[in-house]
């Protein structure tokens, strides 16, 4: 085998390479730099310009490289390129044959220019002041347009100054046919790339209709589904900062980092299966209405009664000809006008829900519940009726326990969901992570009782997002927005209790995250002083 054959050998085996790694690429920047990259490397030329074809039919400079006077814009570069986009066609819609590279694409053909110094046939005067303010001197040129699979032109790979021996020569048919065969390959890596990407892009898209579907089920939740992502990815990125602790050998990839994104977004999606009674269920009486009024009335009815027994009191004290004490009769009426109103106030407080309600506020809520009164119909009954005494007990927020099993239910509805999807490989993980935000480290959690060993440090990353944004999310109907000092004192006792991951919660605070989400989603008043020492100290066992 001569030397000759063995080159170009070596050049077809070397382009057989770039295919195989043009279609490995998953970065659209890296792509169109590999593209011309490999161009040059092909033809040993000095520089080249890649254009792709927009919307507008123009042809935009995205890259651009030349070895000699180091020049690299575009790409990864950072470096932008600030030259206008070549125009396919003139104003009054006249093909543009006057530049080398619209010429390329309008006609799908490859243009080989041996000495741009030499060409009447294009308008090369832009070439040519380069070279006088720069000092540099383009002569030959290779301009291939790159045809899709669909005979669409995407775009214009053009090379400059082919270089022999030290020497610049015009590009050689065998460079021509080369890069042709390249730029067909890079066609069609493009198309695969931008088809992949518009694919993605509508994903993304259904998913966060989703999830703006589920918050705008409710009045109360809005935003959540929004949040938790956001909250999400600023933890978990904060995680994999970490170089020392447990979590010292934490990382994620770029496909790691999407595929906790969208896990993010779907965590919550079984909550299409929960009824609005149940997510708007505002406060511990709220059924069609808010049944507190109905216990209202009853206190007026309780104190129209007290009332009525002062005054038959008096009326029959007087009959039988006793003296009447009017001040101290008023002033009895009074105390227990004022027990009662106490007593409604305290019901009407209880109602609305909270954090935490204690044992003495359940014992108060049945002693009223034992208050006497007559109904409609006339008959005696209690002031509460037993589902009311119920609901008013709940210890923590407006649920009671049935409907919290039905809210509690869109976790399995949402692994279900989940699980039922197709997921590509690189988003295989989405229904543990999503799936795994009610879970406990000690596997008193839900749905599946899950430990910490057992758990993911996504899925852990999820859970602690979740509930601080619970705790601090100003539209909840039970509650105002949590300062941070109180959401984050909430958090450390949560993990003191084994409910979410101490070392997640770590790096929670110690790197400021709170406070990162804070000042993009939470209100001036809600940004208070904040104790780190205090959270980071963990009691003794």
């Amino acid at each position: 085998m001569d030397s000759e054959t063995s080159h170009l050998l070596e050049r077809l085996r070397r382009l057989n390479d770039i295919g195989v790694a043009l279609s490995a690429e998953s970065s659209t920047e890296r792509l169109l730099e590999r593209i011309l990259e490999s161009a040059r490397e092909l033809t040993n030329a000095d520089g080249g310009t890649l254009y792709l074809r927009g919307e507008e039919d123009s042809l935009h400079f995205e890259i651009m490289l030349n070895e000699s006077l180091g020049i690299r814009l575009g790409g990864t570069s950072g470096e932008a390129i600030g030259f206008e986009p070549l125009p396919l066609y003139d104003d009054a819609g006249r093909p543009n044959h006057t530049m080398v590279a619209a010429h390329a694409a309008l006609e799908k053909v490859t243009v080989n220019i041996p000495d741009a110094y030499e060409v009447e046939a294009f308008d090369l005067s832009g070439t040519r002041a380069f070279d006088t303010k720069t000092g540099y001197r383009s002569k030959s040129f290779l301009t291939v347009p790159m045809v899709n699979h669909e005979g669409r032109v995407i775009g214009v790979l053009q090379l400059i100054n082919a270089r022999r021996g030290g020497a610049v020569v015009p590009f050689s048919a065998e460079d021509q046919q080369l890069v042709e065969s390249l730029s067909s390959q890079a066609a069609v890596a493009l198309t695969n790339k931008k088809l992949i990407d518009a694919q993605r892009r509508l994903f993304e898209a259904f998913i966060e209709l989703i999830a703006g579907a589920i918050d705008d089920k409710s009045p109360y939740t809005g935003g959540h589904c929004r949040r938790v992502p956001e909250l999400t990815m600023m933890l978990a990125d904060a995680a994999s900062r970490t170089d020392t602790g447990p979590l010292a050998d934490f990382a994620m990839t770029e496909e790691d980092r999407y595929e906790l994104k969208i896990a993010g977004w779907l965590h919550d999606c079984g909550k299409v299966t929960t009824p609005e009674y149940v997510v708007d269920k505002a406060t511990k009486l709220e059924t069609i209405h808010d049944r507190i009024h109905e216990v209202d009335t009853r206190f007026e009815v309780l104190k129209r009664d007290a009332a009525i027994r002062m005054l038959q009191r008096v009326l029959a004290a007087q009959s039988r000809g006793e003296r009447v004490d009017h001040e101290a009769e008023q002033a009895g009426l009074q105390t227990e006008m004022a027990a009662l109103q106490d007593d409604r106030d305290f019901l009407r407080t209880s109602n609305v829900g909270g954090e935490f309600m204690s044992d003495e506020d359940i014992e108060r809520i049945r002693r009223i519940a034992r208050y006497r009164w007559k109904n409609a119909a006339g008959r005696e009954v209690n002031l509460l009726t037993d589902d009311e005494l119920h609901n008013l007990c709940i210890r923590k927020g407006t649920l009671n326990e049935k409907e919290r099993e039905v809210i509690n239910y869109h976790i399995v509805a949402t692994i279900r969901m989940l699980e039922a999807l197709p997921f590509p490989s690189y988003l295989k993980n989405v229904p543990e992570y999503a799936g795994g935000h009610h879970e406990r480290m000690d596997g008193k959690g839900y749905p599946k009782g899950l430990t910490r060993e057992q758990m993911s440090v996504q899925a852990r990353v999820m859970g602690v997002a979740d509930i601080f944004e619970a705790l601090t999310a100003r539209d909840r109907p039970y509650k105002p927005g949590m300062k941070l000092s109180r959401a984050l004192e909430i958090l450390s006792r949560m993990r003191d209790d084994h409910h979410i991951d101490p070392d997640i919660f770590a790096v929670f605070v110690r790197e400021g995250v709170y406070m990162d989400y804070a000042r993009r989603f939470l209100e001036p008043e809600q940004m208070d002083e904040v104790d780190h020492g205090a959270l980071l100290r963990r009691p003794a066992n």
